[in-house]
């Protein structure tokens, strides 16, 4: 069988470090100082993947063996990767934008690997409901041959609007920041939302573990839009008619 999830993985490896690469040009960032901070995304991504695995077995043996899947502990190592490369290299100017199209198409990609081989999500009776092979993994619905939210498929459909909707957005906002701020809030929210789907195990109050990860960094996210929306960073993205 071949294996899905990683030719997907580096299928969006691939896409997003072109898109990256592109961005930059057109930025004129590409430079060495550009290319050490996504070398430095891309070990911290996949520290931060295993470490977040390893979390969940508190286990040391284990550590290479699990959280190669863990999107939301890829991002967090990613995003501390690229602060310690750029202080390393003593580059300053920020790259949060540079990285938020190229995050989102890059994602949208990997998921179709998800959707192939990991659980679906939680039973539903809407019509759009799947069925998996009942070889998948940790997957007590695919045993019983439940319809189930195609909850990976849900986000491949929410990182290719963010993608279009970042590149729309990205010559018109001037705030350096601001691009990736946007991206991270939305794909935030979305998460917390789309996890009511997923198959994952519920940790307490009915909430999975990505949800309590995630109560922590949303109401930051939050208070950093309102302050952004006070400032008027946004106000490129808002169409007004003038009345004549």
């Amino acid at each position: 069988m071949l294996p899905y999830h990683e030719i997907f993985v580096g299928l969006g490896v691939l896409a997003a470090s072109v898109v990256f690469v592109r961005e930059a040009r057109r930025r004129g960032a590409l430079n060495e100082h550009s290319l050490i901070a996504v070398t430095g995304a891309l070990v911290g991504g996949a520290i931060g993947m295993r470490l977040a695995g390893w979390l969940e077995t508190l286990n040391l043996k284990d550590l290479w063996l699990y959280g190669s899947r863990s999107v939301l502990g890829g991002l967090t190592g990613a995003y501390v990767g690229v602060l310690i490369a750029k202080r390393i290299s003593g580059y300053r100017e920020r790259t949060g934008d540079l990285f938020a199209p190229a995050v989102a198409l890059g994602m949208a990609i990997g998921r179709v690997g998800c959707h192939l081989t990991e659980a679906p999500g939680r039973p539903t009776g809407l019509p759009w409901g799947v069925h998996a092979s009942p070889a998948t993994p940790e997957c007590p619905g695919c045993l019983t041959g439940q319809a189930m939210h195609p909850s990976f498929l849900y986000e491949v459909v929410f990182q290719l609007a963010a993608f279009a909707a970042l590149m729309w957005a990205r010559k018109r906002l001037t705030q350096p920041g601001e691009l990736f701020t946007l991206y991270l809030a939305g794909y935030a929210a979305f998460r917390f939302l789309v996890e009511f789907t997923r198959a994952n195990e519920t940790l307490w109050l009915g909430l999975t573990g990505p949800q309590w990860f995630l109560t922590a960094g949303l109401p930051l996210l939050a208070i950093r839009l309102a302050i952004g929306w006070r400032r008027g960073y946004y106000d490129p993205l808002i169409v007004r008619k003038v009345m004549t």
